[in-house]
């Protein structure tokens, strides 16, 4: 079967973040500020918000999913503490890989259609993917089909969307549950992107249809699938 689109995780395939913010320095803002909100309790309020809110709700900018955040905590905020919150998150610095305009460059001189499946909401990256957002035919993330990663859906309908195959379109991500075996249960095939260089078992090299190192390696092992 030939093959037609290529789908692209996002995080830690297209784009990491520089600048991390942790629970911690989001805790110690506002027990500062004289809310009563800790680490542990912080990460399981984004957590939720950003995997189930988030899907139902389609939150726009940051602000605005902080103050979901926030009250999944039972806390309203003043407006003074909810800016300098935003300010803090806005900081974390999404960042493009220096092989991603390159190989979405390739695949469309192949012919192929592309498209990117995360749970992230858009908001959050979509600066940091501007210069290859024209040669992107759909960009699904949670809000899209209202459904985060681990959902089948969120694939179905993206093929559906790309109008697609499941046999004719391959993912490229790192993470072996939701870019390998979720998509190869549906018949795509799924490469593997190893850019830390771990040690996979056996097993999952045996399950990926290929295991690559970057994206342009990526894009030259479609030619093989």
């Amino acid at each position: 079967m030939q093959i037609k689109a290529v789908c692209f995780d996002l995080h830690g395939t297209l784009v990491y973040i520089a600048e991390p913010i942790s629970e911690k320095s989001a805790s110690d803002l506002l027990v500062s500020r004289g809310y009563d909100v800790y680490p542990q309790a912080l990460d399981a309020a984004w957590q939720y918000v950003s995997f189930v809110d988030y899907p139902k709700y389609g939150y726009r900018n940051w602000s605005a999913q902080i103050q979901r955040v926030l009250q999944r905590l039972s806390i309203k905020a003043d407006k003074e503490t909810l800016k300098e919150l935003t300010r803090l998150y806005e900081n974390a610095k999404w960042t493009r890989f220096p092989d991603v305009e390159d190989a979405f460059e390739k695949a469309k001189k192949m012919g192929l259609r592309t498209a990117i499946v995360t749970t992230i909401a858009r908001f959050k990256f979509k600066e940091a993917l501007r210069p290859i957002l024209a040669k992107l035919d759909i960009l699904a993330d949670g809000y899209t089909f209202h459904c985060e990663k681990s959902n089948p859906k969120i694939y179905l309908k993206t093929l559906e969307a790309l109008n697609v195959d499941a046999s004719e379109a391959v993912m490229v991500g790192d993470d072996m549950d939701l870019d390998i075996r979720l998509p190869k249960r549906l018949g795509m095939k799924a490469i593997l992107l190893d850019r830390t260089g771990q040690s996979y078992s056996q097993q999952s090299r045996w399950e990926a249809d290929s295991i690559v190192k970057n994206l342009n390696e990526a894009i030259d092992a479609l030619t093989k699938l």
